[in-house]
């Protein structure tokens, strides 16, 4: 369950807490569009504690329309940034199942 407050001092930030799912994306855009034009439009998810991939996806096209995201937690960042085509984390540890081959004939066999 997805919860909403409205902040405005300059621009309108919307507190959101606990989780966001596909059907809480219609709702946030209705809050959006009641804004109207030119307003300057912030969410802060410190309380957030669970997306689904369609929150993701709806937080990415946010970013890009100008919307601020404040206090985004580490995984969502990176799920967005996935999702938007930004640089993925490289993988710790990463092993290769295939052994290199000796060459022949250098003296390393």
């Amino acid at each position: 369950m997805l919860k909403i407050q409205r902040k405005a001092n300059g621009k309108v930030t919307f507190l959101l807490s606990g989780r966001i799912e596909a059907e809480d994306i219609g709702e946030l855009r209705g809050l959006f569009e009641l804004e109207g034009a030119g307003i300057h439009i912030a969410l802060d998810l410190k309380d957030v504690t669970l997306v689904d991939g369609d929150a993701i996806t709806f937080l990415a096209r946010c970013e890009a329309d100008s919307i601020t995201l404040q206090n985004c937690p580490p995984y969502v960042r990176e799920w967005i940034g996935r999702e938007s085509g930004g640089p993925r984390r490289k993988k710790q540890n990463a092993r290769t199942d295939n052994p290199q081959k000796k060459e022949r004939g250098n003296g390393l066999e």
